[in-house]
Order: C-alpha cells, then sequence, then structure tokens
C-alpha cells in the first residue's frame, strides 16, 4: 500500500480553492490527487504519469470522486507542451512529489528494490529501452564509477563497480540480488552494518535509467512559466541531489539580482517574479508512521508578479 507523505502539508500549502486549476506532475497511486480533486469542485485537474498500472489504479479512485480531471500519459518533462496542446496556458498549483512509490518498490518484477529478488528493470515507462539490466552489464568501468558517485553520494564508487567488472567477465547480472552480493563485496564489513550497502547504487541506477535529475531541472523551470500569479509549486524531494537541484532553481527566480542589490530603487520589471514561501521537513509521527518519508523535504514557492 501507498502512503502519501507530507500530504496534508503540501495540499495545504497548494492553497487550492473552488475553482483551482491544478497540475499533479507526478499521479502515482493518486494519493495527493484525490486529495485534490476533492476540494476543486469547480476546478479541474491535470495528473501526469508514465506508469500504466499507476494510471489504471489511479482511474479508478479518481473517477468516484469528479470528473474534474484527465490523466496524461507522459512523463512531466513534457508538462507544457501537453498542457498547450489543451489550450491550458496558465494553472493555479503545481505538485511534484518525487518519490518512488511503494508498489513499484514492492512489485517484485520492476526491479527497483533491493530487498526483492527481480529482473534488473527500473524503468518507469517500461517502453522505453535504457533499463538498469542494460547499465549494469554494458556501461564501462569510468562510467559505472561516475554515475555511482555523482548520483549515489556513493563512498565506494569505484570499488563497487570494480567488482560488477569482474563479475561480468564470466557471467552476465541478471537480477537486483545477484546485484546487491556483488554490492557487499565492495564495501567494508563496518559499512554493511551501518545501512543497506545497496541503497545508494540502486539510487544511482533508477536515476541514470530514467534520466531523472534532467528531467526534473527542465519541467521545474517550465512549471515557473506556466503558474499565474498567486499560484504556488510545492515539491517533494527524497535526496539531496533533487532537493539541490529545487533549492538553486527556486533561488534564482526569487532573490533580486546581486548587481541590483544597491540601488535605490529598483525597478518593477526587474523585482523577483516569486517568493519562497516555506520548506517544510515531515513530523516525528509521521516518520515513526512512514519510515519511507524520512528523508523527504516539501519545498513552496508562489509567484507574485
Amino acid at each position: 500500500m501507498h502512503i502519501s507523505v507530507l500530504l496534508k502539508e503540501s495540499i495545504e500549502n497548494l492553497n487550492l480553492k473552488k475553482d483551482s486549476i491544478i497540475v499533479d506532475a507526478t499521479l502515482g497511486y493518486a494519493g495527493h490527487s484525490s486529495n485534490i480533486l476533492k476540494q476543486i469542485k469547480e476546478g479541474f485537474l491535470y495528473a501526469f504519469d508514465q506508469d500504466q498500472e499507476a494510471i489504471k489504479e489511479s482511474e479508478k479512485k479518481l473517477s468516484q470522486i469528479s470528473n474534474n480531471y484527465e490523466i496524461i500519459k507522459s512523463n512531466f518533462v513534457n508538462l507544457k507542451s501537453e498542457l498547450q496542446k489543451r489550450n491550458v496556458n496558465k494553472i493555479d498549483g503545481i505538485l511534484f512529489d518525487l518519490g518512488v512509490s511503494s508498489p513499484q518498490l514492492d512489485n517484485d518484477y520492476r526491479g527497483f528494490s533491493f530487498h526483492n529478488d527481480a529482473k534488473l528493470d527500473m524503468r518507469m515507462d517500461v517502453n522505453q529501452t535504457l533499463d538498469a539490466y542494460t547499465v549494469v552489464n554494458e556501461y564501462d568501468l569510468s562510467k559505472l564509477t561516475e554515475i555511482f558517485k555523482l548520483y549515489g553520494e556513493e563512498k565506494y564508487s569505484y570499488s563497487i563497480a570494480k567488482k560488477i567488472i569482474d563479475y561480468r567477465q564470466n557471467k552476465k547480472i541478471e537480477t537486483t540480488l545477484e546485484l546487491v552480493e556483488i554490492i557487499k563485496t565492495g564495501v567494508p564489513e563496518k559499512y554493511k552494518r551501518e545501512k543497506h550497502p545497496a541503497r545508494k547504487v540502486f539510487q544511482a541506477i533508477r536515476i541514470e535509467v530514467n534520466n531523472e535529475l534532467e528531467v526534473f531541472e527542465k519541467a521545474l523551470k517550465d512549471a515557473l512559466d506556466v503558474i499565474d500569479i498567486n499560484g504556488r509549486i510545492c515539491v517533494i524531494t527524497f535526496h539531496s541531489l533533487e532537493d539541490k537541484i529545487c533549492k538553486k532553481v527556486f533561488k534564482e527566480v526569487s532573490e533580486i539580482k546581486k548587481e541590483l542589490k544597491n540601488m535605490p530603487i529598483i525597478p518593477e520589471e526587474y523585482l523577483p517574479k516569486f517568493k519562497m514561501i516555506k520548506t517544510i521537513d515531515p513530523s516525528f509521527e509521521e516518520i515513526n508512521e512512514n519510515a519511507r518519508s524520512r528523508s523527504a523535504k516539501l519545498r513552496v514557492i508562489e509567484r507574485i508578479r
């Protein structure tokens, strides 16, 4: 079962009105979307997802609430163009929830989890060609080291990558648990006791397979373009790489440029169009109820002019 992280806080901070036009950029299993839909009785919800299973389940849930929604089967990198196709140029709120949903982690055959045995896959969109199997079996030593370091912030990147390359000399790496065992041989005993040694490597492979960071940065900048005055963008991140991107993009649009700061009067057109509202961490209660929320962070920004 999927429990939406920071649900109450993100819904509250979208400042929903009954006629709001809202985008849920990450529909998943409609945890946030169903709550949004209940509050915008005269508005409309556009929800993006590329996972057919999630779409099917969400359709059941949302159709029981209202008809004022459309699920768009597409990566949120196409946010702007998909809205334009529907003649939507301005919206009142956007939510990004960047976590992998529990059913994706729990469905053994999707290969997202380092706890369950599955084929190496990790594709959010099962129609794309690049998958975890290709990354693990075809990337060379320097490429594997680089993605483990960059996307996993893994300090044993090189030794783990080297173990993978050595293992591949004899046979292809087929499954998630096979990969987990290889990762374990590339890290010290002490490290294994501290936390699961495969966590960061699996995160890195997933980000590489789905091109998550580049896609997110582009989508976030497009979201800033389509949000209306007084509209808000809420972003829930789950690791420091996503959060860094969000923080940087929000900072760029909400601060007065350095060279203008000393001017006695700053012309209207040079004033920032956005203001940062807040950053929220999950409560202790939420972390106790749902361990997956422990690394989450919600950032909220509002267009003011």
